[in-house]
C-alpha cells in the first residue's frame, strides 16, 4: 500500500508559490532549475534554529552546541540513506555543488593528474563541471576532452575519447539546459575499465528521481541543497570512502585537522571532517535534512511522472500556439526542463515581457555556453518545473508568451 502524499497537495506547503503576486499578477514560477522554492517545514526549521538552537558544531560541550551537532550529524546519515551511499563518512557538506565539484577537481587532480593525461567532460555540462577541470588541466599539463551532443540533445559517442590516459570523467546526471538524462551506467563502466574516476553532477537529478549510488557505482556525486527545496549555501559531495581517504584536503583550517604543529606540520581529521574546514553552514545542512524529510513524504517516481506531464503539456501548447518555436533537447529520458527560442525574438526581451505578466522563466546562456555554441545560438529561454507547479501555471505562461511574441514581432 502506498501511503505517500498526493503530489497535488504540496502546492499549499510553499508560501511563496501559493500566495505571491508579481506586477499585480499571480506568480507563475517556472524557474526551479535555477532554484526551488522552500516548503513551510524548511522555513520553520530555519526559524527554529535561529531562534532557539544556534551554536557552532563540533566545538562546544554546552547544550546548544551538542544539540546542534547531533542534528547536523543526523542529517549526514539521512543524506547517505537518501542517495544510497555506503556510509555517512562518504558525505561531505560544502557550500553547494560548485564547491563540491571544485573540491573533487582540486583534490583528485593533485593526487593523480600528470602531463599527458586527459579529463573527459561533455559538451552539455554546466560551467561548474567544466571550469574546475580546465583549471586542473592547465595546472598539470593535461588535456580536456569533450563528448559531443547529438541533434536531439542526447549524449554523443565517447568511445574514442576515453583511453588509458583518462583519469577523470565528469558528467551531468541531467542537463540544466536540455534536460537530457544520459545513460550513465555504460559511461561509468567505460571509465572504470581504464581506471578513470567518475564524477557526476547530480544537481538536476537528485530532486526528481530516487538515487542509488551503490547501483550507479559513480565515484563522486555532487548536488546543491537549494535545488531540492533546502536553503541556499549548502551542498553535498559524496565520494567513495577509499578515494576520500587517499585524497589531500582542499581547504585548510579548523575542524579538518587532527593536530597542528609549527615544527612538525599538521595531520588531518578522520572522514568526512577532513574536507570540512572552518565553520560549516550547519543551519543550511539541518535545513537540507528537513527538505529531504519533506521530499520523502511523496513518491519520487510519481513526482517525476507528474513533472514530465507538465513538460509535455507546456511543449504541446507552446508549439501549437506560437509560430517559429525551436525546442532544444527532445530525448525521451529527460528532466522537466524546456529550453527554447522563438524565431525573430530575443530571449531576454521575451523573458522581460512575460515577467510583467507574472511569469518567471530564465533567459541567457544558462551557465552552459558550450551548449549554446553547439546549437548555434547565443541564448535561450528556459522553463522548468517542480512538484508545486500545475497546468494553470502552464496556461498562464503560454498566454504570456503568446502576448509577448505578438508585441515583439510587430
Amino acid at each position: 500500500m502506498n501511503n505517500k502524499r498526493d503530489i497535488k497537495s504540496c502546492r499549499a506547503d510553499f508560501p511563496l508559490i501559493a500566495n505571491s503576486v508579481v506586477h499585480n499578477k499571480p506568480l507563475c514560477y517556472l524557474d526551479s532549475a535555477a532554484t526551488a522554492q522552500k516548503p513551510q517545514p524548511v522555513i520553520d526549521c530555519i526559524n527554529e534554529l535561529h531562534t532557539s538552537l544556534n551554536a557552532n558544531v563540533h566545538r562546544g560541550i554546552h547544550f546548544l552546541s551538542e544539540e546542534t551537532t547531533a542534528r547536523y550529524e543526523t542529517t549526514r546519515k539521512k543524506i547517505a540513506n537518501f542517495i544510497g551511499a555506503n556510509s555517512e563518512r562518504e558525505i561531505i557538506f560544502t557550500a553547494g555543488a560548485t564547491a563540491s565539484l571544485n573540491t573533487a577537481a582540486h583534490s583528485l587532480c593533485q593526487m593523480m593528474l600528470q602531463k599527458g593525461d586527459n579529463i573527459v567532460v561533455s559538451t552539455m555540462e554546466h560551467h561548474s563541471n567544466i571550469v574546475p577541470w580546465q583549471l586542473a588541466c592547465a595546472r598539470y599539463g593535461a588535456e580536456l576532452r569533450a563528448i559531443p551532443i547529438n541533434n536531439d540533445g542526447s549524449l554523443g559517442n565517447y568511445e574514442n575519447l576515453i583511453d588509458n590516459h583518462t583519469k577523470v570523467v565528469a558528467i551531468t546526471q541531467a542537463s540544466n539546459v536540455l534536460g537530457t538524462r544520459p545513460e550513465l551506467k555504460p559511461l561509468v563502466k567505460a571509465a572504470h575499465s581504464v581506471g578513470a574516476v567518475v564524477v557526476v553532477d547530480g544537481c538536476q537529478g537528485v530532486v526528481h528521481k530516487k538515487q542509488n549510488l551503490k547501483e550507479l557505482d559513480a565515484d563522486f556525486y555532487a548536488f546543491s541543497g537549494h535545488k531540492i527545496y533546502a536553503p541556499t549555501g549548502i551542498g553535498v559531495l559524496y565520494g567513495k570512502e577509499e578515494l576520500l581517504e587517499k585524497m589531500p584536503p582542499f581547504l585548510g583550517g579548523g575542524d579538518m585537522i587532527s593536530s597542528v604543529s609549527l615544527t612538525k606540520g599538521s595531520t588531518w581529521a578522520e572522514l568526512p571532517l577532513k574536507f570540512e574546514a572552518g565553520t560549516s553552514n550547519y543551519i543550511g545542512a539541518i535545513g537540507l535534512g528537513t527538505a529531504i524529510d519533506y521530499v520523502e513524504e511523496f513518491d519520487l517516481e510519481e513526482v517525476d511522472a507528474y513533472e514530465k506531464a507538465l513538460y509535455d503539456d507546456f511543449t504541446a501548447k507552446l508549439t501549437s500556439r506560437v509560430e517559429g518555436v525551436t525546442i532544444y533537447g527532445t530525448t525521451a529520458q529527460k528532466s522537466p526542463v524546456c529550453s527554447f527560442n522563438v524565431e525573430g525574438v530575443s530571449s531576454y526581451d521575451l523573458a522581460a515581457i512575460v515577467d510583467k505578466l507574472g511569469v518567471a522563466v530564465r533567459s541567457g546562456q544558462l551557465c552552459a555556453e558550450p551548449t549554446m555554441d553547439r546549437f548555434g545560438v547565443r541564448t535561450m529561454c528556459r522553463a522548468s518545473w517542480a512538484m508545486y507547479n500545475n497546468t494553470a501555471d502552464n496556461d498562464q505562461a503560454i498566454t504570456a508568451i503568446e502576448r509577448a511574441v505578438g508585441m515583439l514581432r510587430r
